[in-house]
């Protein structure tokens, strides 16, 4: 499978652990940056182009990391296309993916130990969406608002 990986500084040492636990596992990791830590660097500059990336490879998932990954969630769901989800514990993030379909994934590298972001993005990743119509339904208004800003 591949994954998108973007973060800010905040994130780049989870960042970096992360890939080679996903690259242990046998998944291609495609890193969007940042590669050397700079406390002034922006997160969007990485965010945006991980969640691009993603939103135009269907199949593939995403990672956004930050201190909270509050900032970088918002970053990555600016793309037509992507629906990431703030995921601080299991539930949120098998949640994601069974209801929100969700193809991104944001943790906070400030929040959590390496060895729980390790347990949310296997659990993310496991997790297949439901496809309840209900679920498909409100995926399908927010794409339809998303594209002519309208709710359908």
């Amino acid at each position: 499978m591949r994954i998108h990986i973007g973060s800010d500084h905040a994130g780049l040492e989870l960042k970096n652990a992360l890939s080679n636990y996903l690259k242990g596992k046998g998944h291609e990791v495609k890193d969007h940056g940042p590669f050397e830590y700079d406390a002034l660097d922006d997160y969007p500059v990485f965010c945006i182009p991980a969640a691009q990336a993603t939103a135009a490879e269907p199949g593939s998932f995403g990672i956004v990391i930050g201190g909270s990954g509050n900032g970088e969630q918002m970053a990555a769901n600016k793309v037509n296309g992507v629906r990431a989800a703030l995921v601080w514990s299991l539930e949120t993030a098998k949640l994601a993916r069974e209801h929100n379909n969700a193809n991104v994934i944001s943790v906070g590298g400030r929040l959590h130990s390496i060895e729980e972001c390790q347990s949310f993005i296997d659990a993310f990743l496991a997790t297949p969406f439901s496809g309840d119509e209900r679920h498909i339904r409100r995926i399908n208004q927010m794409s339809n608002f998303e594209t002519t800003g309208e709710i359908k």
